[in-house]
């Protein structure tokens, strides 16, 4: 590929990205701007997905290039009563259930999470916010526990429910949750980590399992996740748009 090729590829992209990234600043009041948004989405996705592929993994890095200090997202303690329970028993009774349009659900202690043949990536973690850092992450690779509970051919969703909540009404906690589409989530980089740089999750960094999709932005990745269910669409999950930022304005693709 010649270089005013890239370049222009590259440009393509970065445009889409930029457009994409301003919608994360939450909902438009106008009846037109939610329009731009959603097709700067669609478009996002489309060039993500035509000119990197559907395999091409995000870059990888060395040890001497970990973060020395790794900023913590999203919800830093889920500080519930069944969360600090799980934390005082080391996570030993905690479960992954795989449901939904799957022909064999599961239910995963972390005990055999880890069993499971495992990857490890030194990646760079990018947020929404504007800032960066590089960690190790080790983890069960998504496909592979996807394939043991066997999608069905309309499941084209993974949803993930996490154990932290999200407003400070104990009636109404609304958890927080996320979701990839099957080709994201079968991605050679996607995985359910249990270990960043070497040792288990800490409960800041989304102890016992968060998610790790490297060509995401960062509030796809899940910390605290107990759950995933394959859907044919977020209709009948929560706000309908496919996570918790999502439902509060922010772009569901987030593809980098």
């Amino acid at each position: 590929m010649g270089t005013d090729r890239r370049n222009f590829l590259a440009r393509a992209a970065a445009g889409a990205g930029a457009l994409a990234l301003s919608a994360c600043k939450g909902p438009s009041e106008t009846t037109w701007f939610p329009k731009v948004l959603d097709s700067a989405e669609v478009l996002t996705k489309k060039v993500q997905r035509l000119f990197a592929g559907s395999t091409t993994l995000a870059p990888e890095f060395t040890k001497a290039d970990i973060s020395p200090f790794f900023k913590a997202n999203g919800t830093l303690n889920p500080g519930t009563t069944d969360y600090n329970a799980a934390v005082a028993n080391n996570f030993q009774d905690w479960k992954i259930s795989v449901g939904g349009l799957v022909e064999h659900p599961l239910k995963l202690s972390l005990a055999e999470l880890r069993a499971l043949p495992s990857r490890s990536q030194i990646t760079r973690h990018d947020c929404v916010e504007g800032w960066s850092c590089i960690g190790e992450w080790t983890g069960a690779p998504l496909k592979n526990i996807l394939a043991l509970a066997v999608p069905r051919a309309n499941a084209r969703y993974v949803v993930f429910y996490c154990a932290d909540p999200m407003s400070g009404d104990p009636t109404d906690p609304q958890y927080y949750y996320e979701s990839l589409d099957l080709i994201e989530a079968c991605h050679p980089q996607t995985i359910l980590a249990y270990d960043m740089n070497g040792e288990a999750l800490s409960v800041p960094h989304g102890a016992p399992v968060r998610l790790r999709c490297e060509r995401q932005l960062g509030y796809k990745h899940a910390n605290n996740v107990q759950r995933l269910e394959l859907a044919e669409s977020f209709d009948h999950i929560n706000g309908g748009n496919g996570g918790y930022w999502e439902d509060n304005g922010y772009t569901w693709w987030a593809g980098i």
